[in-house]
């Protein structure tokens, strides 16, 4: 064979395997149950390079919008994902090993949890024994880093700090009430940072969900005694430190205003109808 032909069928070779790259198509967002978990996978994986591709050729705020659709999209097959596996999240549960305080997974969990890695997933146990496929805390932070703007950066750095465990399970907050406190500062800042971001409302809503929660707690991590009508003694202690720290904060307002009402012996059940945690921005 001449050097000539050597060089081009090298040139052949590379431009069939391009080819055969540019003609793979991920599988629809709509679900089916002829699709398989590699199929879900190999499309996430493509999803990402796709995008991966396009966020270093965009703008920041073409980033914004490549974030949300990017979302949806994973989103989507994860919820297809969750169909097809939905045998192996209702078992997943029972490998917990309570003696040894760990999971003993058989080989096609393992295996299962590897495949999840490619394509930025994990199992997450949400309580009440359900489990759930999540996208990895760190992932999107990992693909949009300092590619977007100020507003989203600081959203996505957040919720993937928080994602890192669950906030709550079995009716009740998984976090402390200082780590609740905290997170009400950050998005109450966000909030007066950036007003006019187009995350305002989905900030808005969370934030008031935090709110209800760090002020009267959850059906079994509530911050009061129903029956005599007194503040157990840490949330009391984690309300005066918010006051003290953060004297001029909404948080610390409403705090301030529960604690007024335990004061004056106000009927319990007439406390939440008292404080309006909406507030008007």
């Amino acid at each position: 064979m001449s050097k000539t032909s050597e060089i081009k069928q090298e040139n052949d070779s590379i431009a069939k395997v391009e080819t055969k790259g540019d003609l793979y198509k991920p599988i629809d967002t709509a679900c089916s149950s002829q699709n398989k978990t590699e199929d879900y996978i190999a499309a996430l994986q493509w999803y990402q390079t796709k995008t991966e591709k396009e966020i270093a050729k965009n703008s920041p705020e073409q980033n914004d919008k490549l974030y949300e659709d990017y979302v949806k999209i994973r989103n989507k097959y994860i919820g297809c994902l969750s169909n097809t596996l939905g045998d192996i999240l209702e078992k997943y549960v029972n490998y917990y090993d309570s003696e040894s305080e760990s999971y003993k997974f058989p080989e096609n969990i393992k295996k299962l949890t590897a495949e999840f890695k490619k394509g930025g997933l994990e199992f997450r146990e949400v309580g009440e024994g359900y489990t759930e496929i999540w996208s990895k805390p760190d992932h999107y932070y990992s693909v949009f880093k300092n590619k977007v703007t100020p507003d989203y950066e600081a959203y996505i750095s957040q919720t993937a700090k928080e994602n890192e465990g669950n906030y709550a399970a079995d009716a009740g907050l998984m976090i402390t009430w200082k780590e609740l406190g905290d997170r009400l500062i950050f998005w109450e800042n966000f909030i007066n940072k950036y007003p006019k971001s187009p995350l305002i409302s989905r900030v808005k809503e969370d934030y008031n969900n935090y709110l209800y929660d760090y002020l009267f707690g959850m059906d079994n991590t509530p911050t009061y005694e129903n029956s005599d009508g007194k503040l157990y003694d840490e949330n009391k202690a984690e309300f005066n430190r918010m006051i003290k720290k953060y004297p001029n904060s909404y948080i610390a307002k409403k705090a301030q205003e529960l604690l007024n009402l335990f004061d004056s012996k106000t009927p319990t059940e007439q406390i939440r109808e008292k404080i309006n945690i909406e507030r008007k921005y």
